[in-house]
């Protein structure tokens, strides 16, 4: 089908109008980390830099341990969304083939209520633990976020994967395990690395998690980006820094992980 010019210019000015705020707020913080502080606090505003400077990123590196923050993130992060695949997968997998659809109803509502409903019970519960003061209650409260996540896209990936590949393999004598193993899993690629993306941005950018059980030690970066906001006075330029700093690795892992998401849906099932 070919379109009309019209249409192409129409579909491309809608694209713009909607990702534009975004760029433009993007656009921005750039501009705030790279300028002096006075500038910043200027009236008129001023978007481009009179004088490029970097020292607002050296400031937030040097005077915030972020260098620690942001392995803790790392870990936290890391750990509960690889957890979160190695439990979500194989669950997505098993409610897709039975059908249980009263488990994927379940598995929405606990993806829609909110993480604040289970802070509480779990902080009681780590703190009688003794676990507080470590990455461990972090990691296990992410379960709450990435579990579900991984789960319910599964569902749907699953449910559009063809049953005749996992039907012949059957047939040839292969165990539902092995079904699982070596067909169901190579065809969801895509699935698992759509899963594994959503889950690392859900994961890295939680607030209300760290903000109650990290302490001094094992505070992840968003935490620490909150704490640079002080009473006395607020820095823009060093603030807009630290949240460069937190989203670049989110960013650089989603356009790398899009070219893996393309070449697993180009490269078709029976492939």
């Amino acid at each position: 089908m070919i379109r009309h010019p019209l249409q192409t210019l129409g579909l491309w000015f809608a694209a713009f109008v909607l990702v534009s705020p975004a760029i433009l707020f993007f656009i921005w913080m750039i501009s705030l980390s790279l300028k002096l502080e006075i500038d910043n606090s200027s009236y008129p505003p001023i978007f481009i830099p009179r004088q490029v400077t970097w020292a607002n990123y050296a400031q937030v590196m040097e005077s915030n341990r972020f260098g620690q923050y942001f392995l803790n993130s790392l870990v936290v992060t890391g750990s509960a969304t690889l957890l979160g695949l190695a439990v979500g997968v194989p669950a997505g997998y098993g409610i897709a083939r039975m059908k249980a659809m009263k488990s994927a109803f379940v598995v929405l509502i606990a993806r829609m209520t909110p993480g604040l409903s289970y802070l509480i019970p779990l902080f009681l519960l780590f703190q009688w633990l003794g676990l507080m003061g470590t990455l461990l209650p972090q990691i296990l409260i992410h379960l709450v976020i990435t579990v579900p996540i991984v789960i319910y896209i599964m569902i749907s990936y699953f449910d559009t994967t063809p049953m005749e590949l996992e039907e012949a393999a059957i047939i040839d004598g292969a165990t539902r395990w092995q079904v699982f193993h070596h067909v169901a899993l190579p065809i969801a690629k895509p699935g698992i690395a759509v899963s594994f993306i959503l889950a690392v941005i859900f994961s890295w950018n939680n607030f209300a998690f760290g903000i109650v059980l990290a302490g001094r030690e094992t505070r992840t970066l968003p935490v620490a980006v909150y704490n640079m906001i002080s009473y006395d006075q607020l820095s823009w330029g060093p603030l807009a820094a630290a949240a460069l700093i937190v989203t670049l690795p989110v960013l650089l892992l989603t356009m790398f992980a899009q070219r893996q998401i393309v070449a697993g849906l180009t490269a078709g099932a029976v492939k």
